[in-house]
């Protein structure tokens, strides 16, 4: 039988997987994890000869199995979705002159690592949405973007049948490319919405939609980023590709964090029995994470705006599914619900010492970036992203693979202005952005105006 999922606060027990896709966040504001992790099996190092494809099939199918969708779809839906992808590795991993592991992770569509999840996951309503009939054929996309999650998931649901997607960023606080990788999409169900404030404010406007039980129902919402569980799923199957790539026993992972979704999958990996070393949380001025991990003080920052729009995030979304592992249903509620009337919450030293185990955080700031950036430039003449040069910056010591996060040619780039051509198109196509106030009751009535359009 496939893994059944439940809310970190407690609700929604034995929820589907299936269910799980479409859900989003639960209706007590929680998000939903499986009730069990399932051990990989015995002969899971046979996996090693694999294609990306097949091995996301062995992956995925430990959590989902033949009661909810057969292996012969589960398949077909994993080599759709990794159809469009440059590199016939889908995420080869390099190693450079020092000894650091790359996983490249922008092979798809928009350049970012999310493609990897959001092409699954867009093939994945799909399909899902193809077995209902009348409204319940219907899902609208909400999400909220520093950046990348915005036009990986326009790419992954752009066209489909039955799918309105709404992407909510920050006004002026993404990069050009970002911005343009979701504006210049024409398809009619795409709706991009530049909220005047921060990405909190967007994903403070998304919680809050999904927490007006009517909104939701009426309107069938949904989540594509990393709130979704599906989206975890699919991230696991590359820490397990990875380490098939490097010829060590164990390794250690360093991961760019901004929303944890990322580092949060390599931690399932590891409870599957991957043998993993260490997790590296690494993260930039915004470290929030990094002070919880020093302190056990996990408390709301004022966003700090860098060269890495995609982790300047003040709250981190899926940490609450990281302290359920460590923990239980009554303390995180209790915690989370202590964080959000105080913006504060502090955690005793027994589950401070059992999250430090489990991983380290280390933050690398804008000159430190810069001088990762510039030694691989000259050392290897591999130009890495600012969000990836986070990861190589707080890599530690001993077999290390570092995600590559993004391609460079999506940011700012001192040492070359040859973007790949599909980037330096966006800048010749017309732009559809919608600049709204950061007001709940206005995106609200934003979604409800297109959607009826869209419907007459």
């Amino acid at each position: 039988m496939s893994i059944k999922y439940k809310s970190t606060r407690g609700s929604d027990v034995n929820t589907t997987f299936k269910n799980a896709v479409l859900m989003g966040l639960t209706s007590d504001g929680g998000l939903l994890v499986p009730m069990e992790i399932p051990s990989i099996p015995k002969d899971w190092r046979s996996w090693a000869s694999m294609s990306f494809q097949e091995l996301a099939l062995h992956v995925i199918s430990c959590f989902v199995k033949e009661d909810e969708i057969s292996r012969h779809d589960l398949k077909g839906i994993i080599d759709k979705s990794y159809l469009n992808f440059r590199n016939s590795a889908t995420t080869p991993v390099i190693q450079m002159n020092d000894g650091t592991y790359m996983l490249e992770l922008f092979h798809g569509p928009t350049y970012s690592f999310k493609d990897v999840a959001l092409q699954f996951l867009g093939n994945l309503f799909e399909h899902i949405l193809s077995e209902k009939t009348g409204d319940d054929a219907r899902l609208t996309i909400l999400g909220a973007t520093s950046g990348d999650t915005g036009s990986s998931a326009i790419h992954a649901v752009r066209g489909k049948k039955g799918i309105e997607c709404f992407i909510l960023y920050p006004h002026n606080a993404v990069s050009d490319v970002q911005r343009r990788q979701m504006t210049t999409v024409s398809d009619e169900n795409i709706h991009c919405m530049a909220i005047k404030g921060t990405f909190d404010d967007a994903q403070a406007i998304v919680k809050e939609l999904n927490m007006d039980k009517k909104f939701k129902s009426e309107n069938r919402l949904g989540a594509v980023n990393s709130i979704n569980w599906a989206r975890i799923l699919a991230q696991i199957v590359y820490y397990f590709y990875a380490y098939f790539r490097v010829d060590e026993e164990k390794v250690s992972f360093s991961v760019p964090t901004g929303n944890f979704g990322d580092i949060l999958a390599g931690f399932y990996a590891k409870r599957m029995g991957l043998p993993i070393d260490r997790l590296v949380c690494a993260t930039n001025e915004n470290n929030i994470l990094e002070v919880f991990f020093c302190i056990g003080q996990y408390r709301r920052q004022n966003v700090v705006r860098t060269n890495t729009p995609s982790m300047d995030i003040g709250v981190s979304s899926n940490f609450e599914r990281f302290l359920y592992h460590m923990c239980d249903t009554y303390h995180v509620k209790r915690l989370m619900e202590t964080f959000e009337r105080t913006s504060t919450m502090e955690v005793d030293n027994d589950l401070l010492k059992k999250c430090q185990d489990e991983m380290d955080a280390i933050s690398v700031d804008a000159t430190q970036r810069m001088d990762v950036i510039k030694r691989y430039f000259e050392s290897d003449g591999y130009i890495l992203d600012p969000h990836t040069s986070v990861g190589v910056g707080a890599a530690v010591h001993g077999p290390t693979i570092c995600l590559g996060t993004a391609h460079w040619g999506k940011f700012p780039c001192p040492f070359s202005n040859k973007i790949p051509l599909d980037l330096e198109r966006l800048f010749a196509l017309e732009e559809r952005e919608n600049i709204v106030e950061n007001n709940t009751t206005v995106v609200k009535e934003f979604i409800l105006r297109e959607s009826e359009n869209n419907r007459l």
